[in-house]
């Protein structure tokens, strides 16, 4: 496993970190209520997802 010979400064660590940024979250509406979703996942505000609707997607809390 290779180790590093040298202490890496902090200019040249934060120079190579420059490029870690967070990018949105990608959304797009819903065809059934318009509202705004993650793709590929059920819509929150009404359950359906792929012409299907899905009860689990309406609750808000974990149910025991």
């Amino acid at each position: 496993m290779a180790v590093p010979k040298r202490k890496m400064s902090r200019s040249n660590t934060r120079h190579r970190r420059s490029n870690w940024k967070a990018e949105a979250v990608a959304t797009t509406a819903c065809p059934q209520c318009q509202a705004q979703t993650q793709p590929h996942r059920a819509c929150p505000s009404c359950g359906t997802y792929g012409g299907r609707h899905y009860d689990a997607a309406e609750r808000t809390a974990h149910q025991d």
